[in-house]
């Protein structure tokens, strides 16, 4: 079973993830689920009524499809198939910054400690860990850092902005 990490705690899935659903009969009814894009945007109008599903984008899917059902959705999950692979970094701050999705952004599958700090800087608010993955250790992997020079969309101020003046004479860059 997955473990998942939401808002900085271990915490119960309440969630069923569908990647291979293909139509509305692989979806059971009465469950919070998330399905592929594709079945999302072939079937919007019935598994809108539905309530309580969300979208799983896979690496090519375009979080652009989303933009219209951004402020609606309760969850989206990006898929990274190799940790090796960052599209869904991207991913993650189109919809935060450029969709503004406010709700339970998910990263899912080879999701590892190493990259929880700057998946939750890029947007993550949960990870569902790799099953062979100890989740108290990658707890820790939140807290590794304590900031980043570039501007993110958890911390949208770059650093030379952040940081105070040392004496009245230290100029910055408007």
């Amino acid at each position: 079973m997955p473990q998942l990490i939401k808002d900085g705690a271990l915490a119960a899935d309440r969630w069923t993830l569908l990647p291979d659903a293909y139509s509305l009969g692989d979806v059971p009814e009465r469950v919070p689920v998330a399905v592929p894009l594709a079945l999302w945007l072939a079937e919007r109008g019935a598994l809108r009524a539905r309530g309580n599903v969300g979208v799983i984008l896979a690496p090519d899917d375009d979080p652009a499809a989303l933009a219209e059902d951004a402020a609606t959705l309760p969850l989206i999950a990006v898929d990274f198939p190799q940790f090796t692979d960052g599209r869904g970094y991207s991913t993650a701050r189109l919809l935060r910054e450029r969709h503004r999705f406010e709700g339970e952004l998910r990263a899912i599958g080879d999701v590892l400690r190493d990259q929880l700090y700057l998946m939750a800087e890029c947007g993550f608010d949960a990870f569902a860990l790799r099953e062979d993955r100890n989740a108290d250790d990658a707890l820790q992997g939140l807290t590794d850092f304590s900031g980043l020079y570039a501007a993110t969309a958890r911390t949208p101020q770059p650093w030379f902005r952040r940081r105070k003046p040392v004496s009245s004479t230290d100029t910055f860059y408007p």
